[in-house]
């Protein structure tokens, strides 16, 4: 965006979103009427994944109930007791009741983060490809410190990559189920960072400001069977001083829409936090609150709806999965990684340089991109749209929105429009 004199000098040069331009290509073809298998998507249609009825009911009975007024600002008591019994129950955590605050969708909780944690000129260090790191440094003013990832390591960051990057930096943000790969930590894995954060904060001096890890486990939920999400105080207990973790009803209820998030804060800085949120009013509406957390106290119904919910993801993930992997098999330039959580696959078309049969020599991951949409109806985002630097053919694919029978239906043109291409 180019500068405006009547803006200030912030918001004059914000980055701008790379989906929502590819999302304005997916609607421009649609209302053409192209049949398009869109897996730009980082949401639930609610045609395929509706939220949970107890939670649509409770909002209903909540709202008769002329539960419409403000919300404490850091959430109402029921929730934030709703939140710690949930994770009491299912990852074995057990924070202090100060420590959580709601927020409308965990949005509000990564802003509050970085503006809590990090002042300008501050490094914040992050994996690339992830989700809006960029943006929300440029937001506090802190210098971005990205650590480049690759399908070597299933796009997640590692002790050995992060070593340098971590030196006097003031956060490192981390997600597991990761957006956009669909992978996750091992306890290993996530193990050896924290042993590199905690060294790293043995070292300063008890005048410095330590180094804390905002740990984004709004995914959690999805961990797919066979997988286990872990969590940086599961595995090495000594992290709960210099952990926040991000994390809501949106993913792991199907639920964007109703704008109910958290996030968990040491104790010394949930205070801080909490007038922050305050003074932003990113409060999450009194009758979704409470409806969430009647429903996460619910253990039998809370599991019932996250298995039913994995199944029908992993639906969708398998089909995708092995109609990639068919096309990688049979020589295609195609490479997938097997998913392990979210809603989403990674995927490479290892197009550039190839030339479509109209004579269009491909030249980098946008043409790509362009290409598959239009010539196959299939609607994908490359990881330069997540902050990789360089064009290699990965994208990221989404589920949430999408049947069996589109995915099904998709794979067919997607191998024709391929093999069809010259080297």
């Amino acid at each position: 965006m180019a500068h405006h004199p009547r803006l200030s000098s912030l918001t004059g040069s914000l980055l701008g979103s790379e989906i929502l331009k590819i999302a304005a290509d997916v609607r421009a073809l649609d209302a053409q009427g192209v049949e398009i298998c869109n897996l730009t998507v980082g949401d639930f249609a609610p045609s395929e994944f509706r939220i949970p009825g107890e939670v649509e009911q409770g909002i209903i009975d909540r709202l008769r109930k002329g539960e419409t007024n403000y919300p404490p600002a850091d959430g109402i008591l029921a929730l934030r007791e709703a939140v710690r019994t949930l994770y009491q129950r299912e990852l074995g955590l057990d924070p202090p009741l100060a420590s959580v605050i709601v927020t409308s969708g965990s949005r509000p909780g990564i802003y509050a983060t970085y503006r809590t944690l990090v002042d300008p000129g501050d490094r914040v260090v992050y994996p690339t490809p992830s989700w809006n790191n960029p943006y929300y440094v440029q937001l506090v003013g802190a210098v971005g410190v990205p650590v480049s990832v690759g399908p070597e390591s299933r796009f997640l960051p590692t002790r050995e990559l992060l070593q340098d990057a971590v030196r006097d930096a003031r956060l490192l943000v981390l997600c597991s189920p990761q957006n956009p790969a669909g992978t996750m930590f091992t306890e290993e894995s996530l193990g050896a960072i924290c042993d590199l954060v905690l060294e790293e904060n043995a070292r300063r001096a008890a005048t410095e400001r330590p180094l804390y890890v905002m740990y984004d486990q709004v995914y959690w939920t999805l961990t797919l069977e066979g997988m286990r999400h872990v969590h940086p105080v599961q595995v090495r207990p000594a992290m709960a001083p210099f952990t926040i973790y991000i994390d809501g009803a949106s993913k792991s209820l199907a639920a964007t829409g109703i704008r109910v998030g958290w996030v968990v804060a040491p104790e010394d800085l949930a205070g801080a936090m909490s007038a922050l949120i305050g003074h932003m009013g990113a409060w999450a509406p009194k009758a979704e609150q409470g409806a969430v957390a009647e429903f996460l106290e619910n253990g039998g119904a809370w599991s019932a709806f996250r298995d039913d919910m994995v199944t029908r993801v992993r639906e969708r993930l398998d089909v995708l999965y092995a109609g990639l992997a068919r096309m990688r098999d049979d020589g295609l330039p195609v490479d997938v990684i097997a998913p392990e959580g979210t809603i989403y696959l990674s995927a490479q078309f290892a197009l550039q340089g190839r030339t479509t049969p109209e004579g269009t020599r491909l030249d980098g991951d946008e043409a790509v991109r362009a290409y598959l949409l239009r010539a196959a109806g299939l609607a994908v985002v490359p990881l330069r749209a997540f902050g990789s630097e360089e064009d290699t053919g990965w994208f990221r694919l989404s589920v949430g929105a999408v049947s069996v029978g589109e995915i099904e239906r998709v794979m067919p043109r997607v191998r024709e429009v391929i093999a069809g291409m010259r080297g």
